[in-house]
């Protein structure tokens, strides 16, 4: 039986899977996590989705504890500027539409057309993030507590069963993330070794026998974590695991990001990602308690280094200053498999499909999860690392997946760039399923058939938002009477602007949070 595990590297990625470890297995396993003085984390991945609240959860960790710390805010959406035309805007809400007949206000909104945004129509979160609203009440409560009656006004209820979804996820300094969690592991028994690592040894199977370091010598363990981002020290480098690219479907391999210091009381702070598209990609904007995360993922094919800094600073304005800018090469695509005999890779590692959608720390949560859960015997339960790789590789192909079609449904074709998304590679199957949603929306039938973190819903999102793809309502809807769904769309219009005139800003909660726990 695994006893004991030896994480290679830090940051986001090697303290989630340390702290993880730990709240599962406690004193039955130990865990020795080693990393290097000189490596910094790479820090665009400080952005999630709802799926992360079940690890802090796991954890034991309430938001009042660790957020202020990573100086986090709360995440509603994802707000996509540009990518129908320039000026155009439209956000994938963290909410699933509801249903009216049997059938979602997605299709009766096909029939019906309220307006032109489906997102505005069917969601209060997009009002939500247009106001810059917490998702929460000063008193703590989530918005999703408030239910709205028949007359138009809400009240405090126990939330439906249906509710299962969690409405937010958060931004963070991912840097600040792997620091608390440093303190919360090593308080729970894992070896934090300071250390470069000068080797990789084998055994004569091919397995890892251990690491080499400068000060401690050798790092023994029976499982090793390579959680060496892009490098792949162990898994790529020492065992010659071959990498799976992405490129020729999702052709951005580079960032530049920028750390930029704002007023956030005066400036206010939408609960959302936004995701600006350029010329050559597009620029993510995360608004974090003390500054603006910003950075342009670009296509080097389309676009140089020099260019897509000047275009990111210009973007910013002139709160870019002299702000050192961070040029970062991505390895887009996947490793042929993440477990292989005693090595694991997490994170960076193990593969990664471009910042959008802020599927990295998703990837790295998944990979934890799914260790845990496969954690062999011995070197010889070969399935149980057969299970573990198909779970792992199908998640990020589908996520691929779910990317591509951001870029191929976009209706956005004012350059090459954005023509050439146009013809690009699908991924297997994916050409089937736009023909599929032409006619009828996605659903649990016709979406990529393996999890990967999104729903039916979100699919849905991002073609009535992107506008490059045209679909038609279904016929039978014609043949049914409409009136409650006209009631419907009315209800949650009403009930967007009553939570809107109700819930504090989300700076204003996030202030209040922060003093609350200060106070004696």
């Amino acid at each position: 039986m695994i006893s004991s595990v030896v994480i290679v590297g830090g940051g986001t990625a090697g303290w989630m899977t340390a702290s993880y470890l730990k709240a599962a297995l406690g004193e039955q396993i130990d865990v020795t996590l080693v990393e290097s003085k000189k490596v910094s984390t790479i820090g665009v991945g400080e952005a999630t989705f709802s799926t992360v609240r079940h690890f802090f959860r796991f954890l034991g960790l309430a938001e009042h504890e660790w957020m202020p710390e990573c100086h986090a805010s709360y995440k509603l959406a994802i707000r996509f500027e540009n990518w129908r035309e320039k000026g155009h805007y439209f956000y994938h809400p963290f909410e699933r539409p509801r249903g009216v007949q049997g059938y979602s206000l997605a299709d009766w909104w096909l029939q019906l057309r309220p307006s032109d945004r489906y997102d505005r129509d069917a969601s209060v979160l997009a009002a939500l993030c247009d106001a810059k609203c917490s998702p929460k009440y000063l008193d703590g409560t989530l918005f999703e507590t408030d239910l709205l009656t028949g007359d138009g006004d809400l009240h405090r209820a126990t939330p439906p069963a249906q509710a299962t979804q969690f409405p937010y996820a958060y931004h963070f300094d991912a840097t600040l993330l792997a620091r608390y969690l440093t303190g919360y592991a090593t308080k729970r028994g894992v070896r934090h070794v300071l250390d470069d690592v000068l080797d990789v040894r084998l055994d004569d199977d091919g397995s890892i026998k251990n690491v080499l370091t400068k000060e401690h010598g050798e790092l023994v363990g029976d499982l090793f974590v390579d959680c060496t981002g892009f490098r792949g020290l162990l898994l790529n480098q020492a065992l010659g695991v071959p990498f799976l690219s992405y490129q020729d479907s999702l052709p951005n391999d580079s960032a530049v990001a920028l750390r930029v210091p704002v007023d956030v009381a005066t400036r206010g702070m939408r609960p959302c990602t936004t995701a600006t598209a350029q010329d050559a990609g597009w620029i993510w904007t995360i608004p974090l308690l003390d500054r603006l995360g910003t950075g342009y993922v670009y296509a080097s094919d389309y676009c140089s280094p020099e260019e897509a800094e000047r275009t990111l600073r210009e973007f910013v304005g002139p709160a870019s200053g002299d702000l050192p800018a961070n040029h970062i090469r991505m390895r887009i695509g996947r490793s042929a498999q993440s477990w292989v005999k005693n090595c694991v890779a997490i994170g960076l590692s193990s593969g990664f499909v471009e910042p959008l959608e802020s599927t990295g720390i998703f990837f790295i949560q998944n990979g934890i999860e799914q260790l845990v859960r496969h954690l062999p015997g011995g070197r010889d339960d070969e399935p149980l690392r057969e299970a573990y790789n198909r779970q792992v590789g199908r998640v990020m192909d589908g996520v691929r997946e779910f990317l591509v079609l951001h870029y191929y449904a976009a209706a956005r074709n004012d350059n090459q760039y954005w023509r050439d998304a146009k013809s690009r590679q699908l991924p297997d199957g994916l050409a089937e399923r736009i023909e599929q949603w032409r006619t009828k929306l996605p659903d649990e039938d016709s979406v990529y058939p393996y999890f990967h973190g999104f729903e039916p819903y979100s699919y849905t999102a991002m073609l009535l938002g992107l506008g490059g793809l045209p679909t038609r309502s279904l016929p039978v809807l014609g043949k049914l009477d409409d009136s409650e769904v006209v009631k419907e769309f009315d209800r949650v219009r009403r009930q967007a602007d009553i939570l809107v005139d109700r819930l504090p800003s989300q700076y204003a909660y996030l202030a209040h949070a922060a003093a609350d726990r200060t106070s004696p």
